[in-house]
């Protein structure tokens, strides 16, 4: 397949490259695109048959759920059963942006989308890219992150045309994405709302909203490896780069002595080191590639570098790589997921 890589600007799309993508997606066909988080692999999301491209091309096993994508408010109500009064403040405070809710879904949904669960998850997105894209081709769009499913979640073009290029039919180029992890998952059909996925719009944010907020005990925990996904990324091992991730974490003087001391054990195996530095700390290592991930006191500079960061150590050639460990706190509570799933839960404690 030849795949159509076509370049917009963020700001003020392109229409005519806009349709053309729309086409596509009318036609059953897939196309990729920028959100605020990171780039969708996204087909029509009321077309059963287009949304098992998704998974073929993506290699995602069928019992990981969708997120369905829709450009306005108003084309929430024909896809779900209800909304929650919870749901509507949500919706009123969070929406268009990284917030994803889960309804009880209507018939219209196909159980491909949720896999086989009664519920689905929808998000209304914040990038103009893909707000017109959905607009312009009238229907809901389900799509999940555009990469081979395993590998580290795109957050430039460049990485969408690393994994799936040749795969679909399209690929538009918004330039790198704002946030850079994947949107919070909240589940809505309970009477307290519950995170079952952290992400930019954090957990003091949310009951800033809507008051008490529960989050699933299985986002930090390897059980989630083997139990039935309640939404997208829950189940397996995700954002993974080629590399063996092992985490550090303790206080910052000991990670670095502990990061430096595994260098020298693993490069005496003559493994390739790479370290995931910050900018407090780059100055501290000698590994065979170190990268800064973001700075500490602004930890939405690790959020957003994250992912790419994973990916260059591959592009390196590293055999292994020792990260930090963050603070739990707000954002850093999304970092922490998306890092401990890249390591396979492998973290040393000093």
């Amino acid at each position: 397949m030849n795949t159509i890589i076509k370049a917009l600007n963020s700001e003020n799309p392109d229409s005519v490259v806009i349709k053309e993508a729309a086409q596509i997606i009318q036609a059953g066909g897939l196309v990729a695109f920028p959100t605020e988080t990171v780039y969708g692999l996204g087909a029509n999301a009321l077309n059963e048959a287009s949304v098992k491209k998704i998974f073929q091309a993506k290699g995602r096993p069928s019992d990981n759920p969708l997120i369905v994508h829709i450009s306005s408010k108003e084309e929430l109500p024909p896809l779900v059963e209800y909304i929650p009064e919870k749901a509507k403040i949500l919706i009123e405070t969070f929406w268009p942006g990284p917030l994803t809710l889960i309804f009880p879904k209507s018939d219209i949904i196909p159980y491909s989308i949720t896999a086989g669960l009664s519920t689905v998850a929808i998000r209304l997105p914040q990038n103009k890219i893909a707000r017109a894209l959905i607009e312009t081709a009238k229907v809901p769009i389900a799509a999940p992150s555009a990469n081979t499913s395993g590998k580290p979640s795109p957050t430039k073009a460049s990485h969408v045309i690393e994994d799936l290029n040749g795969k679909i039919e399209m690929i538009l180029d918004g330039g790198p994405v704002l946030v850079g992890l994947e949107s919070t998952v909240v589940d809505v059909t309970g009477d307290i709302p519950m995170i079952l996925r952290p992400g930019g719009v954090t957990k003091e944010m949310l009951e800033e909203a809507v008051g008490e907020v529960l989050v699933d005990p299985a986002i930090l925990s390897e059980k989630a490896l083997t139990s039935t996904p309640k939404a997208p990324g829950m189940k397996y091992k995700h954002y993974a780069p080629k590399a063996k991730v092992t985490i550090v974490d303790g206080e910052l003087s000991k990670v670095i002595a502990a990061i430096n001391q595994f260098t020298k054990e693993k490069q005496a195996q003559h493994l390739k080191v790479g370290i995931m530095a910050t900018t407090q700390t780059k100055d501290a290592y000698k590994g065979d590639c170190i990268i800064v991930v973001g700075d500490r006191n602004h930890p939405k500079t690790i959020a957003a570098n994250l992912f790419d960061t994973l990916r260059a150590f591959d592009e390196a050639g590293m055999d292994v790589v020792l990260a930090e460990a963050f603070s739990y706190e707000e954002i850093g509570f999304a970092i922490m997921n998306r890092l401990q799933k890249a390591a396979g839960y492998d973290i040393v404690k000093v």
